[in-house]
């Protein structure tokens, strides 16, 4: 898939969009932040649990061929060093003799300094992984990591799941959690931190099938991104030249999304062999064979990893959604989030603060969020409620004006469309929920009446 790189949306707008309505801030701010790291405000969690919870239903609860596991992120030292990360989990760090800056050599295409025109140091390796001490004292033979992956919680474990769910091949398990690495260069926003989650899938298959599900998993995990609303010219699929390819790795492809800065990485795809389980068994002296009723023998999987990172598709699914139109004489901004993963399914909004109105408004909302994450706003006026709302993805308003009181029905309107339609409060629940699984919003009669202080209201 080579398809040419749409026009992508400024960071600076995603940045400023996020900040000013809570979806994600600088870590430590008040204290002049911290580098590459970042804290998720009250719009942000939502929609960072929103994504997790849609991957793992889609990749567990969805399918009877997955099982879902949660690891510790400290775990025997021994590990990192049968995986290989001890040894070969590093980048080429250069530095700068005069300003003393550090690069990725790998990713400096200058001579000189790009900061101040100094001469760079011979490259040399640095580890990424974090170092932390367990214990009450700091001696080497405490030493732990945080985990640079969850990948290898997933592989130690393997015979216990096998045990526990008596699974046979082909069979994954998933997992989602925190990983940790010490970043040379950093930036792009939440794009490349040293904080950050990811969510894996380890997927156990007979060795000569591995070529088969490999190429499965490459369409699902794509087609995962369209279904949850990514459009399809913001995605491709690129494969790993040999040059790039892990040494373990037989395959290994990218899900590459359109970002501000260009094609990058979304989620890896990697068909690890059996290199992981052999290293391990090897290791620690367990049997992490898997016995083949077929053929009455003892077999290592190979494995297939999908891998992608939760933070990374937040910024996708914000660029995407992102977008500006014109209405009238003003620009309306707002993200066309799938209903699944918006922050607020819908908003109950008071056309004005006189009693009668907030008293059945507030009822209305309270009876909602049992069902869905639901806000009241009466701030402002309506017209600048519905832009507030649009700007931060909830799909649907629920509108209470003065006829309500008499006719017992809201309004309720499409952030995509702006069309507005007018239902009984019996049937709001329903209707609503037609609506965020995805029904056509088309506009249905008003009575041949435009309902007062809704005129002019988009």
């Amino acid at each position: 898939m080579t398809n040419k790189a749409p026009t992508p949306v400024d960071m600076g707008k995603i940045v400023s969009l996020c900040q000013r309505r809570g979806f994600i801030f600088q870590s430590s701010e008040i204290y002049g932040g911290l580098s590459s790291c970042w804290d998720y405000g009250p719009l942000g969690v939502e929609l960072k649990q929103n994504i997790k919870e849609a991957w793992w239903r889609a990749v567990v609860h969805q399918r009877d061929d997955i099982v879902g596991l949660d690891t510790s992120i400290l775990m025997h030292p021994t590990i990192w060093k049968a995986s290989g990360h001890l040894e070969g989990f590093s980048d080429p760090l250069i530095e700068c003799k005069n300003c003393h800056l550090r690069y990725r050599s790998d990713e400096v295409k200058e001579v000189q300094c790009p900061s101040c025109g100094g001469e760079f140091t011979e490259p040399r390796l640095f580890n990424l992984m974090f170092k932390t001490f367990m214990g009450p004292i700091e001696e080497e033979a405490n030493t732990v990591h945080l985990r640079p992956e969850t990948a290898q919680g997933i592989f130690v474990n393997f015979q216990n799941v096998l045990n526990t769910t008596r699974k046979r091949l082909p069979f994954g398990i998933a997992q989602t959690g925190k990983a940790f690495r010490n970043e040379i260069t950093t930036g792009n926003f939440i794009f490349r931190s040293r904080e950050f989650e990811q969510m894996e899938i380890e997927f156990f298959v007979k060795p000569g099938t591995d070529e088969e599900w490999f190429k499965y998993w490459l369409e699902e995990r794509l087609n995962w991104y369209i279904r949850l609303g990514i459009k399809k010219e913001n995605l491709r699929l690129r494969q790993h030249t040999n040059k790039e390819l892990a040494h373990y790795a037989r395959a290994c492809s990218d899900v590459e999304f359109s970002f501000p800065m260009g094609w990058a990485e979304l989620e890896g795809i990697a068909n690890r062999g059996n290199f992981d389980l052999t290293q391990h068994a090897s290791s620690s002296g367990k049997d992490l064979s898997y016995f083949d009723e077929e053929t009455k023998e003892h077999i290592i999987p190979y494995v297939i990893e999908p891998s992608a990172g939760v933070d990374r598709s937040v910024l996708a699914f914000l660029c995407d959604a992102h977008t500006e139109e014109s209405d009238r004489e003003e620009t309306r901004v707002l993200l066309r989030l799938h209903p699944s993963l918006a922050p607020i399914k819908a908003a109950v909004l008071p056309l004005s603060r006189r009693e009668p109105l907030v008293k059945m408004a507030k009822e209305i909302h309270t009876d909602l969020r049992q069902s869905w994450m639901v806000q009241y706003d009466d701030a402002q006026s309506i017209g600048r409620r519905y832009r507030r709302q649009d700007e931060i993805g909830t799909p649907l308003c629920v509108t209470i004006d003065f006829q309500s009181l008499e006719d017992k029905q809201v309004t309720i309107r499409d952030r995509d469309s702006m069309n507005q339609i007018r239902v009984p409060i019996a049937e709001l629940k329903s209707t609503l929920e037609t609506k965020l699984a995805g029904e056509p919003f088309l506009v249905l009669p008003l009575g041949g009446k435009v309902l007062k202080g809704l005129e002019n209201k988009r």
